[in-house]
């Protein structure tokens, strides 16, 4: 489940940017991936387990702080694109114990300190895998084209390392189709 806006910011100089908050990102709890060991185990530090296992798929989280509540991720800071912001958003929620990704993430080009005036890549959907689904078969479902399966791949990379290892409970982003 998705729940998405657009904040509009009026700025000292009455300049109105327009930027999009994504909101609360649902995932399923007891799928994903385990970063956090044992049950018997204690994790002193969810967050930054959390923030560690974004940069072991290669992202940059210089600027991104994370909160860990029970079962809520809550990701603030700037990423510099929508396709970084929502493959980070991915990487937190396919984590085992994690059932929901509260998005506060800002997009700002490199090196800005303002919130960008348009954003102008579309925003991408998110579907959750369930049994007997493959890449093929999402795509056909989104595009009308199972070939197009690389397109969901390519925008769920790094995480996901072959186009059939997907697996129910998984949540993947659907960007658009050009």
């Amino acid at each position: 489940m998705i729940n998405s806006n657009i904040q509009t910011i009026k700025q000292s100089n009455n300049q109105t940017i327009k930027h999009f908050i994504m909101g609360l990102i649902s995932f399923i709890k007891s799928a994903g991936e385990k970063i956090f060991g044992k049950k018997e185990e204690v994790v002193v530090d969810k967050a930054a387990v959390i923030l560690g296992h974004i940069r072991g798929y290669g992202f940059d989280t210089s600027d991104v702080q994370a909160q860990v509540t029970d079962d809520l991720v809550i990701l603030t800071g700037k990423v510099d694109s929508i396709a970084n912001k929502n493959r980070i958003i991915v990487a937190a929620g396919n984590v085992e114990g994690i059932a929901k990704v509260e998005d506060r993430l800002v997009v700002l080009p490199k090196g800005a300190t303002i919130p960008m005036a348009e954003i102008k890549e579309p925003e991408e959907q998110y579907y959750t895998v369930v049994p007997g689904d493959s890449l093929s078969k999402i795509a056909k479902k989104y595009y009308g084209n199972a070939n197009k399966y690389p397109v969901i791949f390519e925008a769920n990379t790094p995480m996901l390392k072959h186009p059939d290892k997907i697996y129910p409970g998984q949540v993947l982003v659907i960007p658009p189709v050009e």
